[in-house]
Order: structure tokens, then sequence, then C-alpha cells
């Protein structure tokens, strides 16, 4: 007796971006829908079942959190009908999407994959249907979790972060191996690299939009600190120098962050450098910063630990639990060094 295999189901989310811009009187504009797109995604998945939706169509730079909550909540209720979901975004703030939908959709039993391009999918010579195809085959792969698929690789969603404006290779996995790739092949996946489940799914997507990122510059006043302070910023992630050091003389930003520490904010420290990560213990400026009750962001991208930050804010307002949250590695964002 013969069986007929079932087509994969996939669900295609589109959110607006370049990829589905057309021309308008200011420039591009989102303006495709979804079903406008299907035929030609179909195009590149004949042997799978894609249905569309749209959730929103805008440009990405017009993306809140509030959007993030929504569609992580939206990709949970549609998970157990389909086999796997590609969202299609705009690329400046694809990967803060990304980092925050891996810690609001962790343990996910499907595969999340968020794509998009530098040009629209209606250019002849468009990156569109190239990341498509790879994002479309990864969300069919059955591999869990939350990704991003640009310029035929796959990047775990956490730690994909913009590095080029035009260029199609615009995306790069920082501090962490890529996830896979596509090639004459087809698509090859290192699951070695895949992060394995920890635990029963359940959408979290509670999260706190009263934190700020600061990036250091020589001479900058402390201040601030004391300043979003008052105004009732809870977290403030700060991209220090090299390993994360804060200066301590002339402008005294240890002194600034213990008190903001001592208020009940919570002071994350980073590094400036995109690779290898901080270590506030190499340093007198790093060890002064720990001693006060700083938290350390290690090798995050600097949209996974922002978006850690709002996320973690949003579960607890516990500072124990907080700096427990932040010694752990929640979804692949973070390497935590051994003592």
């Amino acid at each position: 007796m013969e069986f007929l295999q079932m087509k994969k189901r996939i669900l295609i989310i589109n959110t607006g971006g370049t990829l589905s811009s057309i021309s308008g009187e200011n420039g591009l504009v989102p303006g495709m829908k979804s079903r406008d797109m299907l035929d030609e995604l179909r195009m590149v998945s004949r042997n799978l079942e894609l249905e569309t939706e749209d959730f929103c169509s805008v440009d990405s730079a017009n993306i809140f959190p509030e959007d993030w909550a929504g569609l992580a909540e939206r990709i949970a209720k549609r998970s157990s009908e389909y086999q796997g979901i590609a969202v299609i975004h705009g690329t400046d703030t694809l990967a803060y999407t990304a980092s925050m939908l891996s810690f609001m959709l962790q343990n996910i039993s499907i595969p999340v994959v968020v794509t998009g391009s530098q040009l629209s999918i209606a250019d002849p010579v468009a990156d569109a249907m190239e990341n498509c195809r790879c994002g479309i085959h990864m969300a069919a792969s059955g591999c869990p979790g939350v990704f991003v698929a640009f310029n035929r690789k796959v990047i775990l969603g956490c730690r994909a972060s913009k590095v080029r404006t035009m260029s199609f290779d615009a995306f790069e996995s920082i501090n962490y191996p890529y996830v896979g790739e596509i090639s004459s092949l087809g698509l090859h996946i290192r699951k070695e690299n895949l992060i394995q489940k920890k635990g029963i799914f359940r959408p979290q997507t509670a999260y706190s939009d009263k934190v700020f990122l600061l990036k250091l510059y020589p001479g900058m006043d402390p201040s601030i600190l004391d300043y979003l302070r008052e105004k009732g910023c809870r977290g403030v992630y700060m991209e220090g120098f090299g390993l994360g050091g804060m200066p301590f003389l002339k402008n005294d930003f240890i002194g600034a962050a213990k008190r903001a520490v001592e208020a009940g904010m919570v002071v994350l420290a980073g590094s400036q450098c995109r690779y290898e990560g901080s270590s506030l213990s190499v340093y007198e400026t790093g060890r002064k910063a720990l001693e006060c009750g700083v938290l350390q962001a290690y090798d995050m991208t600097a949209e996974a630990a922002i978006t850690k930050l709002m996320w973690v804010l949003g579960q607890t307002d516990d500072l124990r639990e907080i700096r427990e949250y932040f010694s752990v590695n929640i979804a692949g964002e973070v390497t935590i060094p051994r003592e």
C-alpha cells in the first residue's frame, strides 16, 4: 500500500520592511501584502504548503516593544498549527526583534525564522527571494528555536547583528558559530550549534520599556545616570571601553553606577567592541564596577543585551532574581565564563 507524504505547512507572517516595499512619494514604503508575494514565494518552496498573513506593514524603524509582544503571542498561538513559521521583517531592527523573540518564545517546539532583504522583492536584482528561500527552508527544518536567515546563512536569533547598511551580506553571527547555510547541496544545519530545549514551552511576553542604552565616550558626564534614575528608568545597558571598563577619576561613572544600583536600578555593562565581549574582572576600571553591583553582559550583542534587560525586568522586580537571570544563558545569547 502506498502512502502519500503530507507537505509541511509553513506560515509566513509579514511585518513589512524593504522586502515588501513599493515606491511612494517620499521614497520606498512597505506596501505589499503577504498574499501579493505568495506566488513568488511558492517558486522557492514547491514541496511545502505555504500560508501567509499580515501582522503589520511598517518600516522596521517603526517597530516597538508592544509589536514584539504581539508578534510573539501570534506565533505562539499559531505554533501548534504549522511545522514552522517565517517572519518577513525590515532589516534595520531585525536583530532586536529576533533577540526579543528568542526570550519570549524560549523552548518553542518549531523553527521561527526571521528574514528580510536589502532590496524589494519587486527589484529584479534583489536578494529577497534568496533570503526567503533560506528562511522558508529553515522554517521547514524541524529544528526548534528562533533564527535569522540572511544571505544564505542561518544565525541563532539572539546572536545576529546588522553590520552593513547596503551590502547583501548585512548580518553576522556575533561570538557564536553560524547555525547553517544554503549551498548547491541544499540547506546544511550544524546541529551542534542549536540550543537544546530546557523545559515546556509557554510564551513569556511581559517586558519593561523603562530601559536605556548608553555608549560611553571620554569626558561623558556621569550625572546622566542620576537623571535616568530620577526619570524612573529601571535598567541601563552601558557599553564601556575595551573589556567594559568605565572611568572613576575626573568623571566618576563608578560612583554614579553605585548610586543607581543602591537605588534599585539595574546597571548592565558590556563592551563597545562587537567581538569577544566584556570581562570586568581584568582591570581596576572593571573590578570597581563589579564591586558596586554592576552586572556583566559578557559576549552578548547590544541587541540581545538590551532586549534581555527589557525582558528580565518584565519577569520580576526582585534584584536577586534579576542577578540570577543575568548569570545564566537563557536562549544561547551569552557565553558565561567558567569561574
